[in-house]
This record gives structure tokens, sequence and C-alpha cells, in this order.
């Protein structure tokens, strides 16, 4: 399959369809949101069925089948927010603590932009390895606490009384996003998953897999809403963010494809892992960040992962990342 044909197939599946109607529905300015509580709903369901699937898998892998990809998965970890930063600080020339801000959430991962990957692959025939859940769980956390860290340090070199108070903030974040619903839902999920076993799933399993496509539609409609009513924010942020919350998600995720190429992963899996390396967090980023550095400007980050990252990723960044990952297997 050509590129050409890949991505129009992508642009045809009903995520991204969803999302694009999302995206219309603010453009018209129609009142159309889905209920505080459905979304909520949703958000459970989609986590917990995705940690529950990936830790039944787990449960029949071995550990030298996960040690490389979750080695380079934890790498990435260290190596995006940092690479983010830089970036940020000597292409984009935004300040210490902006840039660090932007950097925690490059640095983590979207739940929903993983999703999003493992339907695609499958789609094209290439299902990704059934642990990959574990290895969004390993990308996580330690992006943004390197990329807040990095911030906490350049504030410390202007102000020494800051670094008493770092300390205290830091464990803080770090009780935050370990007890987070994303956290507890996918790492919760997998352990259970991983005790019960595929044989005690199966009762469960039609709930958790039937509608799973269904609700992840009605997920995407509402983040095509909620990105569609920050479209007038990428006035405010300029064409140097808007273009570098397209050129970081391309370096990250074509260097997570290949390292998870590297690892071992089939052409499924690196598509997946790169597509979470190029990923912006826009769930346990935000309130970490607002906790450490909260004279950072929030149009900056929420509208980058949100208003640009996000849909470049759903439309083409996935597409083109599958593509590389075929490159390199053939």
């Amino acid at each position: 399959m050509t590129a050409i044909e890949i991505l129009k197939t992508n642009l045809l599946s009903p995520l991204v369809l969803a999302f694009l109607l999302g995206i219309f529905t603010k453009l018209v300015k129609s009142e159309l949101s889905l209920p505080k509580d459905l979304y909520s709903t949703l958000s459970i369901y989609l986590l917990l069925a995705l940690g529950l699937k990936g830790g039944v898998e787990l449960s029949e892998s071995t550990f030298q089948v996960i040690a490389w990809p979750a080695f380079v998965t934890i790498l990435l970890g260290c190596i995006t927010p940092v690479s983010a930063y830089f970036i940020m600080r000597k292409i984009g020339r935004f300040g210490q603590v902006d840039a660090a801000a932007l950097a925690a959430h490059y640095g983590s991962v979207s739940a929903v932009t993983f999703i999003a990957a493992n339907q695609f692959v499958q789609e094209m025939g290439k299902t990704a390895e059934g642990f990959m859940p574990t290895l969004l769980t390993l990308l996580e956390s330690p992006g943004i606490h390197i990329a807040l860290a990095i911030g906490a340090m350049k504030r410390a070199k202007s102000n020494s009384s800051v670094l008493s108070n770092e300390t205290k903030t830091n464990s803080n974040i770090f009780h935050e996003i370990l007890t987070a619903r994303s956290m507890i839902l996918l790492v919760g999920g997998l352990i259970i998953g991983f005790l019960m076993g595929a044989k005690s799933y199966e009762p469960v399993k039609p709930f958790f897999e039937t509608g799973f496509k269904g609700a992840l539609v009605l997920f995407l409609l509402e983040m095509g809403i909620v990105a569609g009513a920050r479209l007038s924010d990428l006035k405010k942020v300029g064409l140097p963010l808007i273009s570098l919350g397209i050129l970081i998600p391309i370096l990250h995720g074509t260097l997570g494809v290949f390292l998870g190429h590297w690892s071992g992963l089939s052409v499924g899996g690196a598509t997946v892992l790169g597509t979470m390396a190029a990923s912006a967090s826009y769930i346990a980023a935000p309130p970490a960040v607002r906790m450490t550095l909260p004279e950072a400007n929030p149009t900056y980050y929420l509208t980058a992962s949100l208003a640009v990252t996000f849909p470049f990723n759903l439309v083409i960044g996935i597409p083109l990342f599958f593509k590389f990952a075929e490159w390199l297997n053939a």
C-alpha cells in the first residue's frame, strides 16, 4: 500500500472523521458537547479496557520478549523531554520556564493517541504486541519529571531559596502523577489483567472489547470539540510554536520507530511506540506543570499539545510512522 493510500485510509477512518466533526462543530459555533459525566465515563472505560487487555497479554509474554522494548521505552522517556527542551530554547527562543513546561508535555504521552495508533495498525493488518500498554505506563511519568527538574534547576540558579521548596513540590507532583486517574486505571488494569489471565478474562471480554471502538469514536468527537475550542489560540502562539508542534513529533516519532524496530518490535509495535514518543500529554502533564511551574504560559503548552500535535499525529503522524516502520522492516 502506498503512502497516499495509507493516508487516505486513515483520513476516512471513523476516529479521524469523528475528530474532524468535533472541530467542525466549533467552527460553526454549534452548542454540541458531550455531557461531562459521559466524557468521564468514556475515559474510564477506555483506559481500564486498555489496561486489562494489556495485562492479559502481558501474562502470556516472557521477560526476554519485553526486556528490550521496555529498555528503549525508558530511554525514550529520558531523551524526549531533554530534546524538546533544547529545541524550544534554541530554535523556538522560549524562556527557560516555558521551554521546560512544553518539554514536560512532549516528554510524556497521550493515551488517546496511543489507542488511535493501535486501532490504525489493526486496520492495516499489523497488530501491535499485546504488552504495549505496559510500555505506555513506562513512558507516562519520566518525561514529566525530567522536564520539570530542568525547569526547577534553572530557577534555582537565580534564587537559591527555591531549592528547598522544590523538593517538597516535586514530591507532591510525583504523588499526583502516580495517583492520577489515567495511571490508576492503566496500571491497575494491567495488574488485574495480569493476575486474572486469559481464561478469567473471557467472561468480561465482550464488554471491554466489543464496544471499545464505538466508545473511542464518541471520545474523539469530544476531543475534536475541545481542540476546536483552542483553534483561536493558534494566533496567539504564533507560527514558530505551531511549526515546532509538528517538527518535534516527527523527530521523536522517527526515533521511536527506529528504536522499536531495533528492540525487536513488529511493524505494528514499532508504529505504536513511535506514535507514543511523538505524542504530547494533555491530561497528566498540565496539572503537574501548573503545580511546579505556575508562571509558565498555559496558552503555549495546552495549544501546542492539543490543537497542534494531537491533530497532526491523528491525521498524518500515525500513517507516517507506519510507513517508516514498514520501510525499516522491508
